[in-house]
């Protein structure tokens, strides 16, 4: 299937959750990534989420995070359609965007390079571990930016679609996608 109709399908599929169906999900994905091994690392990049779109809540990550003393990344949306990442301290100020989109509005700057692990927002994704994001890009270039050993961890309410048949060269592919019922490896 290709990205623009696996949009419209998973953006269909996640408006029709319910308030309950989201948070539960939202905790057994949290609960999922408790089982992978990625928490040997220091400096994890986190999105918050655009409720407005019905994106899995990502406090219950950012609570696990917090809990194990990491260092938790945040990212704010540049117009060049890029990231500029920050430390999240107790001083970080939140602001919504745009977009609807929670980013800090300044604080420590963080590179990509020192990023270890990516948790990474998306719509849909397939059995090979490639993608489907809001289509802007702003992972990609972001995820091309981060060091090799960088783990890219995506979390979606759904299992994988079978195959994104429009992928480009500059698409980034996963290490992991987490679901509610499943953890894929890739």
């Amino acid at each position: 299937m290709i990205k623009k109709d696996l949009r419209l399908t998973y953006s269909s599929r996640r408006e029709k959750l319910s308030p309950d169906e989201l948070i539960d999900s939202s905790i057994s994905i949290a609960n999922n990534l408790l089982q992978l091994p990625i928490w040997n690392k220091n400096n994890y990049h986190l999105y918050l989420s655009i409720s407005e779109k019905k994106e899995i809540d990502t406090s219950f990550i950012l609570s696990i995070l917090q809990g194990k003393d990491k260092n938790v990344i945040l990212s704010k949306m540049l117009d060049s359609h890029t990231l500029q990442h920050y430390l999240l301290t107790d001083n970080t100020l939140i602001k919504k965007n745009k977009w609807n989109v929670p980013e800090p509005v300044d604080g420590i700057e963080i590179p990509a390079k020192s990023i270890d692990v990516v948790f990474i927002p998306l719509l849909a994704f397939d059995a090979f571990g490639n993608r489907v994001g809001y289509g802007k890009g702003y992972y990609d270039k972001f995820l091309a930016d981060c060091n090799e050993n960088c783990l890219k961890v995506a979390l979606s309410f759904f299992e994988a679609a079978d195959t994104i048949t429009d992928i480009l060269a500059t698409d980034i592919k996963l290490d992991y996608c987490v679901t509610p019922n499943k953890t894929y490896t890739f």
